[in-house]
């Protein structure tokens, strides 16, 4: 079976692996955002699907797939991100003041008249967004979230209905992150962002180190001999080193070979590590994977994929809806799995990289390889999901 057609892609091979960047996620944050985020309320694994049928039509040994599209009922990891540091900047402010404070204690909201007269703020394509304003909702303080012009309706929608107030501004997602910083430095506010720039770093850490507990979800999962391979989203390449910090923890020197995936559209981590520094993608076209429209890399999680990423690939968005509606249906007995455009990106990746010969000879990729990918939103627009499918989620 061909799960997609025959489409052009761009494999950079990162040879300075290991030899390059710091890594920049420290264990004993991880472990603080994983105490927090499983004592909330409604927490619990996501599940891990084991997709034999993809795994046969694609020709690898296993494929399984982290589904992130229940997580807290916001539809994508990103719930794990946004929230926890919201809380943190929260927890923070706090005990400069003199009070200690819990999330368990801002939740119940015993310190609501405090937390009210914080704003916290952030650009998003919608994920992170939602986040950040169910964050703010939870834990009692404001949130303004910028979106770009493209942003669905349906996305702002469903950022609103946690009581944020959203602000469309022009332009594309970096511009939005552009405006969301600048007006926070005029107000007062406080950025939580999922990507760092030169003197803002700490927010973005806390960020990728709630990202890192699908990640040690997933590798406590699975069982069996261990995956060889791990697939993963690019945008500003937060959650692909959240990955790549907990793969190096859990698997030390056996870790799987990590490769980024984004699109050709708005390739900035792959230019990036094919120049050795940061290095945007060129103004274009837009993506129809909005999550990962992203021009300019985080340099925090730059650093730290510079450091442990084995490939990066830029791949196109043609792929997007055969990858979405051949998860949808099942493929050969598997169970039907809803991934959001964005989710299947790692998808997209492995599959146009496993047909080509020369790409999966000097990726390791052969028939015994063991692949997990990471859905990391359901149908987070459900119009342009059963759009791009055909049927509803």
């Amino acid at each position: 079976m061909t799960l997609l057609p025959a489409l052009p892609f761009r494999l950079h091979l990162h040879a300075a692996n290991g030899h390059a960047g710091t890594p920049v996620l420290d264990d004993a944050g991880f472990r603080a955002a994983r105490d927090a985020i499983t004592s909330w309320p409604r927490y619990a694994p996501t599940p891990l699907h084991d997709l034999p049928g993809l795994a046969r039509a694609l020709g690898v040994g296993a494929l399984r797939w982290k589904d992130e599209g229940g997580r807290f009922g916001l539809g994508s990891f990103k719930a794990l991100g946004g929230a926890y540091a919201v809380a943190r900047h929260l927890i923070c402010t706090l005990a400069t003041r003199g009070i200690a404070a819990t999330d368990a204690e801002l939740a119940a909201g015993r310190f609501a008249a405090e937390t009210r007269a914080i704003t916290v703020a952030c650009a998003t394509d919608g994920n992170h967004g939602r986040s950040v304003a169910w964050g703010a909702a939870r834990f009692h303080c404001r949130a303004v979230i910028y979106i770009h012009e493209t942003v669905s309706d349906g996305r702002a929608a469903a950022i609103a209905r946690f009581g944020a107030e959203v602000r469309r501004v022009p332009g594309t997602y970096d511009d939005a992150v552009r405006h969301a910083a600048e007006d926070a430095a005029v107000n007062g506010w406080t950025v939580v962002s999922d990507t760092s720039y030169p003197g803002y770093t700490d927010i973005p850490r806390d960020v990728m180190q709630g990202y890192r507990v699908m990640a040690d979800e997933a590798f406590a999962q699975w069982t069996g001999p261990a995956p060889t391979h791990l697939f993963v989203q690019g945008g500003v390449g937060g959650v692909a080193a959240a990955v790549a910090a907990q793969a190096a923890l859990h698997f030390g020197k056996t870790a799987p070979r990590l490769i980024v995936v984004e699109p050709d559209r708005f390739d900035c981590l792959c230019r990036s590590a094919v120049a050795g520094r940061p290095t945007p993608s060129p103004p274009g076209p837009d993506t129809i994977m909005a999550g990962l429209a992203c021009g300019e890399v985080s340099i925090l999680a730059f650093d730290e994929l510079l450091h442990r990423a084995d490939a990066f690939m830029a791949v196109p968005d043609e792929a997007v809806a055969p990858a979405m509606r051949a998860l949808a249906r099942g493929v050969d007995g598997d169970p039907a799995v809803v991934a959001g455009e964005s989710a299947v990106a790692g998808l997209i990746g492995l599959a146009l990289a496993r047909r080509d010969a020369g790409s999966a000879a000097a990726l390791g990729l052969d028939g015994a390889a063991r692949v997990l990918l990471f859905g990391t939103e359901g149908a987070t627009d459900p119009e342009l999901y059963a759009r791009l499918v055909g049927a509803a989620a």
